[in-house]
C-alpha cells in the first residue's frame, strides 16, 4: 500500500508489485542493479492455528538449490536471494543488521561465499535507528556480481564508519544527504579503484575510511565482517557529552535491544 501511495505500480492495471514471498523460489529474472532494505526481523516465521485453537509461529527455512546455506535467518536469506537476482555484471547495495556481519554457522558460510563469488568492495556502518528499530545497528553492503572463478573476486573491503561518535535523532537531528557527503567522496563512484584511505595509524588514527584485505578478513574468527577501529569518545569526553535527550535515547535503545534478544531466546526455549 505504501508503494501504491508513492505512485509505484498501478492498482487497476498490471503491477510490478507482488505480494508473494520472494524467498520461496528463484523467479528466473536477472537485474543490473538491486537496491534493497529487506524486511526487518532475524527469523522468517509462519503463523498458524494449532489443534487447540491457539496461535503459534513456526520458523521458515528455504531449501533452495541456488542458496549457499539453509537457514531461518531472514536477512541471510535475502542476501543470498539478491545475489541470485543479479546479472553476471549486476551490482547491489543491501541494508543489513549487524548479525549478518558476525553470526556463525550459516552466516559464516554466506560471508565466505559472498567474498568468493562477488566483489564485496564496500561496507557503510550506520548509527542505530536509521533503517531499523531502536537499538538495531544497520550497515549497507555494496557488492558486484562476477562470473565463476577459481580465485576469490573480493580483494579488499573498504569500510566507512559513520557510527562511532555519531549521533542522530529522528526529530532534532535527522540524517541528511550532506551528512554522507564525505562517504560519497571516499567511495569515489567515478572510479572506485582509485580510492585512498583517510585512516592512518600515525597521521590520522581517527580516519573513518579504511581498507582491509581479503586475507585479513578470512583470518578473522568466523570470517567476521564486523570490523571497527575508532574509539567511542562520547562518554569519555566530559566536556562534549551528547545532549541529555540523546543519552536517554541511547539508553532506551540499548535496553530495548537487550529485551529483544531475551525475547528471541525465550521464544526459542519455548519451542
Amino acid at each position: 500500500m505504501n508503494m501504491f501511495l508513492h505512485n509505484i505500480g498501478e492498482i487497476d492495471g498490471d503491477s510490478m508489485i507482488s505480494p508473494n514471498d520472494a524467498l520461496v523460489a528463484d523467479s528466473g529474472r536477472r537485474f543490473d542493479y538491486v537496491l534493497a532494505n529487506p524486511p526487518f526481523g532475524k527469523k522468517s516465521a509462519m503463523s498458524f492455528t494449532n489443534d487447540e485453537g491457539e496461535q503459534e509461529k513456526d520458523d521458515l527455512t528455504y531449501n533452495r538449490q541456488d542458496f549457499w546455506a539453509t537457514t531461518s535467518n531472514k536477512q541471510l536469506n535475502f542476501v543470498q536471494h539478491i545475489r541470485t537476482m543479479l546479472k553476471t555484471t549486476g551490482r547491489a547495495a543491501v541494508v543489513v543488521p549487524d548479525n549478518v556481519l558476525f553470526e556463525g554457522g550459516a552466516g559464516e558460510t554466506v560471508r565466505k561465499k559472498l567474498l568468493e563469488t562477488t566483489d564485496l568492495h564496500t561496507i557503510l556502518r550506520l548509527p542505530t535507528g536509521i533503517f531499523y528499530a531502536n537499538g538495531v545497528k544497520a550497515n549497507v553492503l555494496f557488492f558486484d556480481n562476477r562470473e565463476a572463478s577459481k580465485e576469490p573476486w573480493t580483494k579488499a573491503v573498504w569500510y566507512y564508519d559513520y557510527r562511532t561518535n555519531i549521533h542522530h535523532t529522528l526529530k532534532k537531528k535527522p540524517l541528511r544527504f550532506e551528512d554522507l557527503q564525505e562517504f560519497i567522496t571516499c567511495y569515489n563512484p567515478l572510479n572506485r579503484h582509485e580510492r585512498k584511505e583517510t585512516w592512518n595509524e600515525q597521521s590520522n588514527p581517527e580516519g573513518r575510511w579504511r581498507k582491509f584485505s581479503y586475507e585479513q578478513i578470512i583470518a578473522r574468527d568466523k570470517t567476521s565482517l564486523d570490523i571497527f577501529w575508532l574509539k567511542d569518545k562520547s562518554l569519555a569526553d566530559l566536556d562534549n557529552l551528547p545532549e541529555p535527550d540523546v543519552l536517554a535515547g541511547e539508553i532506551i535503545e540499548n535496553l530495548e535491544a537487550g529485551l529483544n534478544s531475551f525475547r528471541e531466546i525465550a521464544a526459542a526455549l519455548s519451542d
